[in-house]
Parts: C-alpha cells; sequence; structure tokens
C-alpha cells in the first residue's frame, strides 16, 4: 500500500511548475515591494521555519541584503514593539491559519515593515489577507501530516522573492528544477542501504553549511516528526565545534551538500573524518566527491547551489517514509502532531 506521503512526495515536480507558472510572473511585484525596504525578517515556525533558513541564506548571498529570522514571542508573548522602518517582513505558513504567525505578520506591520506572505493557503487564507504581498503556492491540497510538497513549494516562492529583490542568479535555473525533483524520485541513490543502515540506531546527525544547512534541519525534523529518532540538525562549522562528540557507531552522520559551491569541500573532509572516528557517514548529494568518501549516499540534484535545497530535500523524504515503514510507523500520522499547529 503506498502511502500519503509517498504519493504527495511523487506530486512534486507538478506542484512545483504550476507554483512557477503562478509566482514567476510577480516578480515585478516583489521588486516594486523590496524597493522600498533594506533589510528582511523571516516570521515562521517548524518546517516553515526550516524553509526560511534557506531564504536568509539565499537573501544574504545572492542580493547582499541583511536577513534575519523573528522571534514571534516578541510580538506575540513580550508584546515589544521595535522599529521595523526598512523591513521586508516575510511570514512563512502551510496552511495560512498559524495564529502565531498571522499576529506576528500584523506587528511587523504596525511596526512599520512591508510584509509579505508565502502560504499554500490561498489568497484567502489569514495570513494572506494580513500581508501587502502574498506568494500563494499551489501544492493542492497535503493530506499526510509531514510536510513535502509545501516545503518545496515555499522554497520556490523564496527563489521567486530572491529574483524580486534583484538577486545575482541565472532566473532560468529555476525552471529546470521540477525536472530535477522527477529525476531524484525515480532514482535517490541508495535508499535501501541508507535505510538498513539507520534502522537499528536511535540517533542520527544531519548536518550541512550555506544553502544547504535549511536542508540539514528539515530532514532532522523529518526523521524525528515521521520516524522517531533522535535526529540533530546541525551546521557542519557547530558540529565540529564540539557536539561531533556524539558521532560514533551509535549514531551515524547524515551529510548533506549541493553538488557545487563553497560548502562542499568541507562536507567531504567531514565525511572522512566521521568515517575515520568508525562511525557511518550517509551522503546527500554532493556529486560523486562526497559519495567516494561516504558509507552510502543518496543522490542529489543536478542544480546550482542557489536552487540545489529544492532539490535535496527529495531524497530526505523519501528516506524518511521508506524509514518510518522499516520501523513499522505509519509515516502519514505521526504521534502527537497535527497538521496546523497552534503556539501561543
Amino acid at each position: 500500500m503506498t502511502t500519503r506521503m509517498r504519493s504527495e512526495i511523487g506530486e512534486q515536480p507538478t506542484a512545483l511548475r504550476a507554483t512557477l507558472d503562478a509566482l514567476l510572473p510577480r516578480v515585478d511585484e516583489v521588486r516594486r515591494l523590496g524597493d522600498q525596504t533594506r533589510q528582511l525578517l523571516f516570521i515562521a515556525r517548524g518546517t516553515s521555519d526550516n524553509a526560511a533558513v534557506y531564504g536568509r541564506y539565499l537573501t544574504e548571498a545572492r542580493t547582499g541584503r541583511l536577513a534575519t529570522l523573528a522571534a514571534p514571542s516578541i510580538a506575540t508573548t513580550y508584546r515589544r514593539k521595535l522599529d521595523l522602518d526598512g523591513v521586508l517582513a516575510v511570514a512563512l505558513s502551510q496552511s495560512g491559519r498559524t495564529e502565531e504567525i498571522v499576529e506576528t505578520l500584523t506587528w511587523a506591520a504596525d511596526c512599520g515593515a512591508r510584509t509579505v506572505a508565502i502560504t499554500n493557503g490561498g489568497p484567502e487564507s489569514p495570513l494572506a489577507q494580513a500581508a501587502d504581498l502574498a506568494l500563494c503556492t499551489e501544492a493542492g491540497e497535503e493530506k499526510a501530516v509531514p510536510a513535502t510538497k509545501t516545503y518545496t513549494t515555499a522554497l520556490a516562492a523564496l527563489a521567486v522573492l530572491a529574483l524580486g529583490l534583484g538577486a545575482d542568479v541565472e532566473p532560468a535555473d529555476l525552471q529546470r528544477v521540477p525536472d530535477a525533483v522527477e529525476k531524484l524520485i525515480h532514482d535517490p541513490g541508495d535508499l535501501d542501504a541508507v535505510v538498513e543502515g539507520l534502522a537499528g540506531k536511535p540517533g542520527v546527525v544531519v548536518s550541512g553549511r550555506g544553502m544547504a544547512f535549511s536542508t540539514a534541519l528539515e530532514l532532522a525534523l523529518k526523521l524525528k516528526e515521521a520516524c522517531y529518532m533522535h535526529a540533530m540538525g546541525l551546521s557542519y562549522a557547530d558540529l565540529l565545534h564540539g557536539p561531533i562528540a556524539v558521532v560514533d557507531a551509535d549514531t551515524p552522520a547524515i551529510l548533506v551538500a549541493a553538488g557545487e559551491g563553497p560548502t562542499l569541500p568541507g562536507t567531504i573532509a567531514l565525511a572522512e573524518r566521521v568515517t575515520g572516528a568508525g562511525a557511518a557517514a550517509y551522503g546527500v548529494g554532493g556529486g560523486t566527491g562526497l559519495a567516494a568518501v561516504s558509507t552510502a549516499s543518496l543522490n542529489g540534484p543536478d542544480l546550482p547551489e542557489w536552487v540545489a535545497p529544492l532539490g535535496l530535500i527529495v531524497p530526505g523524504q523519501l528516506l524518511t517514509e521508506a524509514l518510518a515503514r522499516r520501523l513499522g510507523i505509519d509515516p502519514d500520522a505521526p504521534r502527537g502532531l497535527k497538521k496546523v499547529t497552534q503556539t501561543d
């Protein structure tokens, strides 16, 4: 029996094409709003917060604008007013109905920010209604609790946002993403080997850096949600500052990297260090260089670094779904979770 999660993973090429068709014509709208601002503030929780990490790296590395992640509790719990003049506040919510995120975006506007919503909830959702500009993704209804297609389409919307903010990238790269994702769905790499390598382990460290850091965080979250693993998502720079001590024969590492870019050599070196210490290192992406020094590896997308995260997460999603089934867990309905989470 095919799980909902697996079916929705397979729907991502179609969802990405529809989202790009809807949002790429709106680059000029983003540009006009962005011209009124100097820096960005990303507002999100959970999976959307991992997407926001990609938005932050992409914005700073490719547009030259300072970008930060918001602490919603400043607005909703401490109720502190800040000077957000010149700020573009970007709120992400798959449903567009998470009250804390809607409230924080409204607070940002009251503090002087211009506002953007990224949501799969449609233009009538509370978040879209609260924003100056709503970039609504076209993932369709997502029934499985672990987010898959709503995550990758949110990344696509962030890539469109970056184009509107003047990113020094090739816009045509985005059009290659759906085909690259489709290829990964059909050929994810050594999936069975990685599943078996993780099946008896209580925990795992998932690490990447730069653009790929968001993928490491999201894969760690998925393994927690759907497989009940103690999965730690870390930048490899932070991992090397101490937590690498937990990597051993019982705690393998999953290392994530684009097939090009300045963080790839460091990821390869980390894989060599992990395996040299007697632990397993499972590569995700990183081309032949990372695969050659990994215990087993999953394929990455044939995409430039700036859009690679849209594909890098896909083999991780497939890994999560397959590992959950291997462990006897229903990945569609993890314990204790709902599709829409409300926080105070």
